[in-house]
């Protein structure tokens, strides 16, 4: 049975197009080549943060949004970067029952706009306060504390196999994985994707797969 179901943050309930718009923009370079660059580091397999270094070498981000902020350009986002089914998915697990969270690698800001937007979630997790990221495994039994306790319990829905669903399942967790977002669409590791409980195109989709699932009490679905 699932009790608890947990969102990573960026390509899954947040659209990021608009953010990294910014970026190219701050960089000064157009915003396709930033885009083609982007998805060349994913295919490759490289970490999300090359792309940056390329048009920047040795860029600190970090330092790079303090930057941004102090010329009146900070990285932000708000309640029109949500992918338009997020609300709507939230809330209707809240309806089931269900705890609901968000657990992503984000910025200190992040954290704070997340709380402004009043989504109807229980808890907000990011890497910059919980002090740990994904992959790691300590990133997963936080979700789990969070979450009940009990691993078999929750389920973790992200766009990235390697970042979300493969590091979830050796900590035990049911996955989703969701195709969109630039990962979604570029990485494809099979052997990775093909473990997770539920595989859809959209958070439309997760609500009911959920509540099927519960209702056979425990037992897999299509989906």
């Amino acid at each position: 049975m699932i009790k608890a179901v947990f969102f990573d943050i960026g390509g899954t309930i947040l659209d990021e197009s608009r953010e990294f718009e910014t970026w190219a923009d701050w960089f000064g370079v157009p915003r396709h080549t930033f885009s083609a660059v982007f998805g060349a580091a994913i295919a490759r397999g490289l970490d999300w943060q090359e792309p940056f270094r390329v048009f920047r070498p040795g860029v600190d981000l970090a330092v790079e949004r303090e930057r941004r902020a102090a010329a009146g350009k900070p990285e932000s986002f708000g309640e029109e970067d949500l992918y338009p089914d997020a609300r709507p998915c939230l809330t209707s697990l809240k309806d089931q029952g269900l705890f609901v969270g968000l657990a992503g690698n984000q910025p200190a800001h992040a954290e704070t706009i997340l709380r402004a937007l009043d989504l109807p979630v229980d808890v907000i997790g990011t890497s910059d306060a919980w002090g740990v990221e994904k992959p790691s495994s300590a990133f997963f039994e936080r979700v789990i504390h969070e979450g009940g306790g009990d691993p078999s319990s929750i389920l973790y829905v992200g766009d990235r196999p390697d970042n979300d669903v493969r590091p979830a399942l050796a900590a035990g967790v049911k996955t989703c994985l969701i195709r969109r977002g630039p990962w979604g669409y570029i990485l494809d590791i099979p052997a990775v994707s093909e473990r997770s409980l539920f595989r859809i195109d959209s958070l439309d989709e997760l609500p009911n797969l959920v509540a099927k699932h519960n209702a056979a009490g425990g037992q897999s679905v299509p989906g």
